[in-house]
């Protein structure tokens, strides 16, 4: 099944020739949640402007409501939000495949008054959260399980204070912890224990975005305390969020660009952002795009001869479906490396991109911390998405330039990005600048 019904099996269009499209994308999924936990610990009102609407912001949302938060639509504008702060209480959580929900959620309802009940889609169950719910223990609070489905019994407040964790397995577990710890009676002091944390980006925005609502954190930098993140207790300023566009959903796009040798712009690219799929740049140019921001608009000409990368994606590794696509398109190896985290994201995203590039001829083998794609000639067939969005996406990339690739589950995609197919279909069909979102 889908995240939103039957399987739906899309037959992803083959590139004619040269795309020449803008492609408008909405807003950020990770800056929208991280905007509406912390809203929802402010001392007043605050706005979103520019949310996506998505399942996982809806189930965010949706959260939230479910303990005491307001969060209104405007009537016109879905995108515009204000989030009015309550009394939090118990209540039954939708996790469905969020990971900012299973994970960001938790320490919110532990300073809930009631019980707080926790499940999610059957794939979501065998996520790892038992690293974010023994922390909670750590700091006071009362958690049954270890895993979706578990409960919390809150008691209106939370001791906090210093736990050690070993985020190792995804960045989310110090982000979690650190968006409601303002909240805690000692705020929170993580110390983190074991190999590098991954997607440190990710842990850079939570830390830039708590400072934006006026709360004081000391990272490792500013505290000289190597893999020790402090949250110190206080008030959290309401401040009207505006969230940037989504970088990482806009890769696909940009690797259209890529494969066909063709344009494509992305307006509205921050000039500075915390954003991991910034880093997208860099990684079309070494494998000899031309990439240019002028203005605010990203824009990317694919190259005629498009070659393979050897690149850490541990930083990005929420790219790398996207970049596996490309190399598996490229004339040279390619090695994608310090991406073992991988294996514990929505589905296992190493074996499952080996598995369905072999699947359709090409040539990949899993590394202990990665992936190694060699060029091999591609045909159609089905490109399976293992209910993950970006898997989904991938497949969109390869069957640009191999016909007869057909994507199961495309409708996965609106976990971030509803209407994909859309606006896939749009930036291809386009024939001038004025291609999609004009």
């Amino acid at each position: 099944m889908s995240e939103d019904g039957p399987v739906s099996t899309w037959t992803a269009p083959a590139a004619d020739g040269p795309i020449d499209a803008t492609v408008t994308l909405p807003g950020s999924k990770s800056i929208t949640n991280r905007a509406l936990i912390i809203a929802s610990l402010a001392s007043g009102p605050s706005t979103v402007t520019g949310a996506l609407r998505s399942r996982d912001t809806d189930l965010m949302i949706h959260a939230l409501e479910t303990l005491g938060v307001q969060v209104a639509a405007d009537r016109n504008d879905p995108t515009s939000l204000r989030v009015t702060p309550g009394t939090l209480h118990g209540g039954s959580v939708e996790c469905g495949l969020a990971g900012t929900v299973m994970r960001f959620v938790p320490p919110l309802a532990a300073l809930a008054d009631g019980v707080v009940s926790f499940d999610g889609d059957e794939q979501a169950r065998i996520r790892p959260l038992d690293t974010i719910l023994d922390a909670l223990r750590a700091v006071g609070a009362d958690v049954d399980g270890s895993a979706l489905p578990f409960t919390m019994r809150g008691t209106g407040s939370l001791r906090g204070g210093s736990v050690e964790i070993d985020a190792s397995g995804s960045s989310q577990f110090v982000s979690g912890l650190m968006l409601s710890a303002a909240a805690f009676d000692e705020g929170i002091e993580i110390h983190h224990i074991g190999k590098p944390v991954p997607s440190m980006p990710h842990i850079d925005m939570t830390v830039e975005m708590l400072r934006r609502a006026g709360v004081r954190v000391d990272t490792p930098e500013s505290s000289g305390d190597a893999n020790t993140w402090r949250v110190h207790p206080g008030s959290v300023t309401p401040v009207d969020w505006s969230i940037e566009p989504d970088l990482s959903n806009a890769t696909p796009f940009l690797a259209a660009a890529a494969v066909t040798e063709g344009v494509v712009r992305v307006p509205n690219w921050p000039e500075s952002t915390t954003q991991p799929g910034d880093v997208f740049r860099e990684i079309l140019t070494q494998m000899g795009a031309v990439v240019e921001l002028r203005a605010g608009v990203l824009t990317v000409e694919g190259p005629n001869t498009l070659r393979g990368i050897d690149f850490d994606l541990h930083d990005v590794g929420e790219l790398t479906p996207t970049v596996a696509a490309l190399a598996t398109l490229a004339e040279g190896p390619s090695v994608l490396r310090g991406i073992a985290h991988l294996r514990g994201h929505e589905t296992d995203r190493l074996a499952a991109l080996t598995t369905e590039i072999v699947r359709l001829g090409g040539r990949a083998v899993e590394t202990d911390d990665g992936i190694r794609i060699d060029p091999a000639p591609l045909h159609g067939g089905t490109w399976h998405s293992y209910a993950d969005h970006r898997m989904a996406t991938a497949g969109a990339i390869v069957g640009l330039r191999v016909p007869g690739v057909e994507v199961d589950d495309i409708g996965t995609t609106a976990k971030t990005l509803p209407g994909f197919e859309n606006l896939w279909d749009t930036m291809l069909s386009a024939s001038t600048p004025s291609g999609v979102g004009s």
